[in-house]
């Protein structure tokens, strides 16, 4: 009996020893062998992260000392379902359906069944205002499990035609992220969808901070203590903008659909770009965002078209420089001689008229012939002296037909035609009338308001085009400190002889003084170099697109030179508006005077009154 008991016992020890090594064995293999990666599973599990919103860089103006975006507080609310008490969740959750002004049915698509026992946080609404927040606070008795954070909104401080510059942000989309996720943005990222907001995102963004708590398996919080990584705020930038000329050019313009371009030929600096109509880029933070971005897209003015940079014109009569600096530096034609304007000329069995009334220009030179705008004129040398491959050649030069490469996220390159381009798009051979319709910017040749400013810009520098662009400089967000600066870059550059340069510079000026834009850009402020245009639109009768290319000081150092580019389109009331617009804008920039004061300094009050009224037309 003894014995059995012995064996019983043996057998016993023995079990439990091999249970016990067993144990060990799984202990150590967990603990020191895989010891690591359980502990990297359990914090993982146990650890809740929180993410805490990075301000976004704000943008200010040219100075430095305006504002044009800020960061205005915004909160997001959010529900811990795990915390409602299940007897009155239907309750709490209709009492915060009526704070946020939403139905509940909404609120409980957003909590589904099996993660009604979470402690999760679940986000509710985003851009809730702080009179929202301040009276569910009032009431958190009655909303157990309701919270809310802190969301940065962005605030666009200036908004009509600083719209397109600045453009606006929103939620990325799932093609976006799929792009941009490996670049350290998240499914909860806000970011750029237009103008500088988008094209300098990645400055813009900073990047987020997180909260760190630990927590059990159901989500309850465990520990009292958070470990909080700060965020780190987006990188300031300061644009080419000047506050002042934007808003000068902006009224200049006027309520008319068009556009208008002021830039530092020296640097390609961009002043102001103006395009109307605009929009309000706060629209996009607001409740109907999606209802107010419909109206904008349904307007047929397209007020989300930048024309400034994405629009394409015929650039009429503002095309003659081009021709004027291929006639002087090819010898095609002197220019002392003269060519006869009666008005109109006969060609392929067709009457083309000059723009002028009959009985035309008379005899005229070079000179007088870009002056006065003459089309018989730069038809005959077009056609007969360079021809098309001379005229595309130089419209190149000049930049026509290529991206100027300003820092937005969209531009058009306009259009220069050829004979093989015409071949193989209508199968038809090029003719003299299709050469005759390029020699003055007409025909198939288009080219955007800030392609058309870039004319000007390489004729005031005496031939070099710098790379126009918005952003001047990233600055650190807390010290200011200047990080990255943009510098001049050359985008075109021509070789032609400087005497051709000069003898350029002062038939533009002749055309002030004594040619098409002598009335309308008198100005005893400024001495102003200008070429006026009036592009022939189809589907409006006795209308055309009105342009005006300018820059001033005529007789000033380069540095100090101001380049304005103004079309106003053939659909306004009053089209012939450009020339107006532009001297509006160098009056106040070089008298540093408001809209209102360069208006009433050049007399023009009586003028802004009646042109707001009138249907009368005019042309070059």
């Amino acid at each position: 009996m003894a014995r059995n008991k012995s064996l019983v016992v043996f057998v016993f020890f023995v079990l439990v020893s091999t249970v016990c090594g067993i144990y060990t064995l799984r202990l150590f293999n967990m603990q020191v062998v895989h010891g690591e990666t359980y502990r990297r599973a359990s914090k993982v599990v146990s650890t809740r992260n929180t993410v805490i919103t990075a301000q976004r860089g704000e943008i200010y103006d040219r100075n430095n000392n305006s504002a044009m975006v800020i960061n205005t507080d915004s909160f997001a609310v959010e529900v811990i379902p795990g915390e409602i008490p299940k007897d009155y969740y239907d309750t709490v959750l209709a009492k915060l359906a009526d704070f946020l002004s939403v139905k509940k049915s909404e609120i409980d698509a957003m909590i589904p069944a099996n993660a009604r026992r979470s402690f999760n946080k679940i986000t509710i609404k985003t851009n809730v205002p702080f009179k929202t927040i301040s009276d569910i606070a009032e009431n958190i008795n009655d909303l157990p499990g309701v919270t809310w954070i802190s969301k940065p909104m962005r605030n666009y401080i200036e908004t009509g035609s600083f719209s397109h510059i600045l453009g606006y942000v929103g939620d990325i989309t799932r093609e976006e992220y799929a792009l941009m996720y490996n670049k350290g943005y998240s499914r909860a990222s806000v970011v750029g969808k237009t103008g500088i907001e988008r094209q300098y995102d990645s400055l813009l963004q900073g990047k987020d901070g997180v909260e760190q708590r630990t927590v059990d398996v159901r989500g309850r919080i465990l520990s009292e203590a958070p470990k909080i990584i700060p965020p780190t705020s987006g990188k300031k930038l300061v644009l080419t903008i000047d506050t002042d000329i934007q808003k000068l050019a902006e009224k200049a313009l006027g309520k008319r659909i068009g556009a208008m371009v002021v830039l530092k030929p020296s640097t390609g600096e961009i002043l102001a770009l103006v395009s109307y109509p605009y929009f309000d880029s706060n629209l996009f933070n607001s409740e109907n965002a999606a209802k107010e971005y419909a109206k904008l897209t349904e307007d047929e003015r397209n007020p989300l078209l930048n024309r400034a940079v994405n629009a394409q014109y015929p650039p009429a009569s503002t095309f003659k420089i081009v021709m004027t600096a291929a006639l002087l530096n090819e010898k095609a034609f002197p220019s002392h001689e003269k060519i006869e304007c009666k008005g109109e000329v006969e060609y392929g069995g067709r009457v083309y008229h000059c723009w002028v009334l009959r009985p035309g220009h008379g005899y005229l030179d070079l000179k007088n012939a870009l002056a006065k705008s003459c089309d018989i004129y730069f038809w005959q040398v077009g056609r007969e002296n360079l021809g098309i491959q001379k005229i595309t050649q130089y419209a190149k030069i000049f930049g026509y037909g290529q991206s100027a490469q300003i820092d937005l996220p969209s531009q058009s390159k306009g259009f220069v035609p050829s004979p093989e381009w015409k071949e193989r798009r209508y199968h038809e051979r090029w003719l003299g009338g299709d050469t005759m319709a390029v020699s003055i910017g007409q025909g198939y040749t288009t080219a955007t308001p800030l392609q058309v400013a870039n004319v000007m810009a390489m004729v005031a520098n005496s031939g070099t085009i710098y790379k126009p662009h918005l952003l001047k400089e990233a600055r650190d967000p807390v010290t200011d400190e200047v990080i990255e600066s943009v510098e001049p870059e050359v985008l075109f550059k021509s070789d032609m002889d400087p005497g051709i340069w000069k003898e350029i510079q002062d038939d533009l000026r002749w055309t002030v003084t004594d040619g098409s834009a002598k009335h309308s850009l008198f100005n005893k402020v400024v001495k102003i170099a200008a070429k006026t245009g009036t592009a022939e639109v189809t589907g409006y009768k006795d209308s055309w697109h009105s342009w005006l290319l300018a820059y001033a000081p005529w007789d000033g150092p380069v540095e100090d030179r101001v380049v304005v580019a103004t079309i106003v389109e053939a659909a306004n009331t009053w089209s012939w508006w450009a020339p107006y617009a532009t001297n509006i804008t160098m009056q106040g920039i070089f008298a540093k005077q408001t809209y209102e004061e360069a208006v009433d300094a050049l007399g023009w009050r009586y003028l802004v009154t009646r042109t707001n009224q009138s249907s009368t037309d005019s042309r070059e």
